[in-house]
């Protein structure tokens, strides 16, 4: 099928324009922490590759059926199964090529996975950093699919063979190296699993005798919801569930009518510490996933996906500021 470019013939009705709240994270997300365990490829993300905002912009399902691929359509006629999209952006891992990346047919043409081509950020038009004019977001899916500074859209039979889709972003065990990498032993990495991070204090914090205030994100990929966030400060031998919202004042409900699928959730909860403590935090989603308790039993060599509990240590004083 021909590449959709821009705006086409087939705009004879205004498409609809949802905004949406979405959150959007690096897979390398935390990196740091997982190169303490080996050295790995990579920026050095701490816990701040993520954010969250809202988009506004076409579903992609009606644009494509627009043109002809009705909803929920898992093949075309002709083996379309994968929805290319090709950035303006030339990178050297192409060759000097543009960028690329693919999502399946059955998730474009899915209403309820809310995939948009987006032209509005936070209420104003997107600015270039952020992909003007047009750009692509995949809910719940890792960042390096929702391409920037999009030029063409197309329906091909596999996925798509860009270098970020199949020589990167993949999750492979922790006894693979750069030595035995095998690229085609694995899938492009697509959902992001269920993480939590600590916002409020960071490693080796010195704080004030008393309450302290432990707080952050938890984002699960997939739409799926937090169903909880549970804390501990003395090491994880007991654990306190914290509270959970979105919205200041408004107690979240997972899997909620009321609730954003797509973004992140905020948890707080006030604990006293001892004199020197490890805090930690980790994250149920509403499927029952957990985040795993040690970065070493996820290391990988690109440092992608480090969901492990997240731990900063803390101790009581008086701080120098």
């Amino acid at each position: 099928m021909p590449g959709i470019r821009g705006p086409t013939e087939y705009s004879r009705e205004p498409l609809r324009h949802p905004c949406l709240k979405v959150n959007s994270k690096c897979a390398g997300n935390r990196r740091t922490a997982m190169s303490k365990v080996r050295t790995v490829k990579g920026v050095g993300w701490d816990v701040s590759a993520i954010g969250n905002a809202i988009w506004g912009g076409a579903k992609l399902a009606d644009v494509l059926e627009l043109v002809g691929i009705p909803k929920l359509t898992k093949s075309t006629p002709s083996g379309g199964k994968h929805v290319e999209f090709i950035s303006v952006d030339m990178c050297k891992e192409e060759n000097g090529g543009p960028y690329k990346a693919s999502i399946p047919l059955i998730q474009a043409t899915n209403p309820e996975a809310d995939v948009l081509i987006a032209y509005e950020m936070n209420g104003e038009p997107l600015n270039r950093d952020h992909g003007y004019p047009l750009r692509v977001v995949v809910p719940g899916v890792i960042g390096a699919r929702s391409v920037k500074w999009l030029d063409t859209i197309k329906i091909i039979a596999e996925e798509s063979q860009g270098f970020f889709m199949q020589r990167d972003y993949k999750m492979f065990p922790p006894s693979v190296n750069w030595d035995n990498i095998v690229w085609s032993t694995r899938k492009p990495q697509m959902d992001f699993p269920v993480q939590c991070a600590i916002c409020s204090l960071e490693d080796v914090d010195v704080v004030k005798h008393g309450k302290v205030i432990v707080s952050g994100y938890a984002v699960s990929g997939g739409g799926r919801g937090i169903e909880r966030v549970d804390i501990s400060v003395d090491g994880s031998k007991t654990w306190v569930e914290a509270s959970r919202y979105q919205k200041t004042g408004v107690p979240y409900i997972a899997d909620d009518i009321s609730s954003d699928k797509w973004a992140w959730v905020f948890f707080q909860a006030e604990v006293d510490i001892p004199q020197i403590t490890e805090i930690v935090a980790k994250a149920v989603d509403t499927a029952a996933n957990v985040q795993p308790e040690n970065v070493e039993v996820i290391w990988n060599l690109r440092g992608i996906l480090n969901t492990s509990w997240h731990r900063v240590h803390v101790r009581v004083g008086h701080s120098n500021l």
